[in-house]
């Protein structure tokens, strides 16, 4: 135990420099280190057959109790611990502030590339020169991003779990585990008085070169990198809350095993009318997570599904709601007296001219982006959420087998039911809503809005522009 910590764990990757880094640390009395503890093909080091008196299949039956002794060991112990390491003790060692962080992280190029050498040459450590042996890999792109993807993914988990917890971890790349001053400032935030005089020199640099002089096709490296996204430019910010899965909103058939599960505002009607047309043309709703689960097992080969719609269409039915009034009073006071949105202060789209009416859509959608984005005080209503949230939300119970597709519902329930074997009941065909139906309305000026508002969905699920 040394100051505020009880052990220490270095969050590396192959190819980082941990290596070097653990030799390093083993000049220092206070600490022991048990090499990668938790990795899925050994316990500790290759040649280790025991590791506090715990066997590799003690481990993989009760990982925690490894930890335990690690924490709990005389002195101040740590391991080094890799994304693909035992999943088991990640939550506990991040969530502990007695657990020191130590982030190690290297060029991800630098880092795949001597990842491949290491492989085709079986050299994972050097300490003789001369025992190097030469080889030049092909980058492959491909291969990279989902290298990259996987390091990154674990970063961001690691960030994650710091922030929620409120620590901070010793942040070291690979040239840092180079520098003496550095390490004893390491040794320092462990809130340990010992400091070592130089870098192990046990271990020696693999591949020193020049990166064009390591890999054979440097210029398609080269060009390969510059086409990927680094700082996440591409990527579309999702500032809406976490949804839960709405158990409750599932709607299933007692004579087939089918299983609703809405995106509000949705064709609920209609799939209800459908649903009841199986069997004893009886519905099971009210479901609660227990028994939702009941269901399930007592319904083998079921199909979950859901329908998602064309983003504009929805949004004219979120507003039509908001109109309607019912639990949208507040919503709607405020959309007309802080959002600019031209709506009555009473009666729904009846009382509104086509023109109007379309002005107003226009102004909710605008309002929609900003709200969606965190940028009102107003609440974020499911209404009006991206699919895609209310979607992530559903998955956290279960993913719907099928994501149906509004104008092509008919086809894809006729789908689902001879899945499960039996004959589709025809569905009711949903009609526009009046007054002032989508299609008399419709323009280039309301689309691009539920474009502007709704980019994930239009991104992730491939809509086009509207059509009636």
């Amino acid at each position: 135990m040394a100051g505020n910590f009880d052990y220490f764990v270095i969050l590396a990757e192959m190819r980082t420099g941990s290596n070097l880094l653990e030799a390093t640390l083993d000049q220092v009395k206070a600490i022991r280190l048990h090499g990668e503890a938790f990795n899925p093909d050994y316990i500790g080091a290759p040649s280790n057959e025991v590791l506090f008196d715990m066997t590799m299949a003690d481990r993989i039956a009760d990982p925690q109790t490894l930890l335990s002794r690690i924490r709990d060991a005389d002195g101040l112990n740590g391991f080094r611990f890799f994304f693909d390491h035992d999943p088991r003790v990640v939550e506990e060692m991040l969530a502990d502030p007695r657990c020191a962080k130590i982030v190690l992280t290297r060029n991800p190029v630098d880092c795949y590339i001597s990842l491949k050498i290491a492989y085709n040459t079986k050299r994972w450590q050097l300490t003789d020169v001369k025992d190097k042996i030469a080889w030049k890999p092909p980058f492959k792109p491909a291969e990279f991003e989902a290298f990259l993807a996987e390091r990154q993914a674990f970063q961001v988990r690691i960030l994650n779990a710091l922030q929620v917890s409120g620590q901070t971890a010793f942040y070291l790349d690979y040239e840092d585990t180079l520098r003496a001053d550095v390490i004893n400032g390491m040794l320092g935030w462990l809130g340990l008085e010992d400091r070592i005089e130089r870098i192990s020199d046990d271990l020696v640099r693999q591949n020193p070169e020049e990166m064009s002089d390591k890999v054979r096709n440097f210029a398609e490296m080269e060009e390969a990198i510059q086409r990927i996204d680094w700082a996440g430019l591409a990527r579309t910010p999702c500032l809406e809350p976490r949804r839960g899965p709405g158990v409750p909103r599932s709607i299933a058939a007692a004579g087939a095993p089918l299983l609703y599960m809405p995106i509000p505002p949705g064709p609920d009607a209609e799939l209800r009318d459908w649903l009841t047309g199986f069997g004893s043309g009886r519905l099971i709703e009210d479901f609660t997570q227990k028994t939702l689960r009941v269901w399930m097992r007592k319904s083998p080969g079921h199909r979950c599904f859901t329908v998602l719609r064309h983003p504009l269409r929805r949004a004219d039915d979120a507003f039509r709601a908001v109109l309607g009034g019912e639990g949208f009073g507040d919503i709607r006071y405020s959309l007309g007296a802080h959002y600019d949105v031209p709506i009555p202060m009473e009666g729904g789209a009846e009382a509104m001219s086509a023109n109007d009416y379309r002005a107003a859509l226009l102004a909710f959608l605008r309002f929609v982006k900003v709200n969606l984005s965190g940028q009102t005080g107003l609440r974020q209503d499911i209404v009006w959420a991206s699919q895609w949230s209310v979607l992530n939300g559903l998955a956290q119970f279960a993913a719907p087998d099928l994501l149906c597709r509004e104008e092509t519902l008919a086809d894809d329930l006729a789908y689902l039911a001879g899945a499960v074997g039996v004959e589709a009941p025809p569905p009711t065909v949903r009609k526009e809503a009046a007054p002032h139906p989508l299609s008399t309305i419709y323009d280039k000026e309301l689309e691009a809005a539920a474009h502007d508002a709704y980019r994930r969905d239009y991104i992730t699920y491939g809509f086009k522009r509207w059509r009636r």
